[in-house]
């Protein structure tokens, strides 16, 4: 059966959860590819956190040691390229998830700009985008001193003056995880987001702010941030922002897959991350519940992994 594939599994997205799904397929003896754009959502952000022996590393150092660990299989190959679409091979492969793993050898064409590959099965690891606020100088201090994980990088901010921008309606939430790491803390509504009088209540218990002006932008200097200007004028001192933006897929390759999406936009799976298509599987941001812990990440691709050698058999 899978000597008429060009490849038994063809990974999309080579971060963490893709890269993790492709060292234990390829200790699986299985022939796989990994194709990757190499335009990460963290791309501008100097370190991560949180990832056990690998504690403040560069994102983009621990994709490029992934990638130099899977040179060593030789029944594994990468390539840097945008993957244009994706094709069944056979119009029956679309099923259940719980008859995925029966009609697995259907196959897929997937196209992309270095050409076009069949493979039994294919693995959506492409993570999302983010929308951040528009704001003129944010991308200046972005990964640096204004970030969106609060897990990763709140910790570097202990008891410092910080802000939390959005506009979302769990801006309490937030505020609330981020005060464990601060009590200097102002959240800035920008006159959209939504934080109750109950909430601002149960904020400010914890010494929190609520500010519902709106914010015009950031300042700060080669040392960083500084300050959050106010559309009135003001600006108001602080040393690092948490912001939260708005995220999307960028699924427009696997429409061919018809793939089942939640409201969020994001890739339905079950729990082993089949799709609603048999012999197509998700894994990372791009599934519920959305953007996560890079180590969350990989462990999601060993696990996936897993499933599609045992669903290959």
């Amino acid at each position: 059966m899978s000597e008429q594939f060009d490849w038994d599994v063809v990974i999309v997205g080579g971060g963490p959860a893709g890269l993790s799904a492709a060292l234990n397929l390829a200790r699986a003896r299985r022939r796989t590819l990994v194709l990757d754009s190499n335009r990460p959502r963290n791309s501008a952000t100097f370190h991560s956190h949180g990832f056990l022996s690998r504690d403040g590393i560069s994102p983009l150092e621990l994709r490029k040691m992934g990638r130099e660990e899977l040179e060593q299989y030789p029944n594994v190959s990468f390539e840097r390229t945008i993957v244009e679409s994706i094709q069944p091979l056979n119009a029956a492969a679309e099923m259940d998830t719980a008859s995925a793993s029966a009609a697995v050898g259907a196959g897929f064409t997937v196209t992309h700009r270095g050409g076009a590959v069949t493979t039994r099965t294919v693995l959506i690891a492409t993570g999302l985008r983010e929308v951040l606020p528009k704001l003129p100088t944010l991308r200046a201090f972005y990964g640096t001193s204004i970030h969106s994980c609060m897990e990763c990088d709140g910790y570097e901010y202990a008891d410092k003056p910080i802000a939390l921008i959005g506009h979302t309606d769990d801006l309490a939430e937030r505020a609330l995880l981020l005060s464990q790491w601060s009590r200097d803390l102002i959240v800035f509504t920008q006159g959209v987001g939504h934080v109750s009088d109950a909430d601002e209540a149960m904020l400010a218990e914890r010494g929190v702010r609520v500010d519902r002006r709106e914010v015009a932008d950031v300042a700060g200097d080669r040392d960083g941030l500084n300050g959050v200007v106010l559309a009135d004028g003001e600006t108001i001192s602080r040393e690092a922002a948490f912001v939260r933006p708005d995220y999307e897929t960028a699924l427009d390759f696997a429409a061919g897959l018809q793939l089942a999406l939640d409201a969020e936009g994001l890739i339905v799976v079950d729990a082993a991350g089949r799709t609603s298509t048999a012999g197509a599987y998700a894994i990372g941001d791009a599934t519920p519940p959305g953007p996560q812990q890079l180590i969350v990440a990989a462990g999601d691709g060993a696990e996936v992994a897993a499933v599609i050698n045992r669903d290959l058999l």
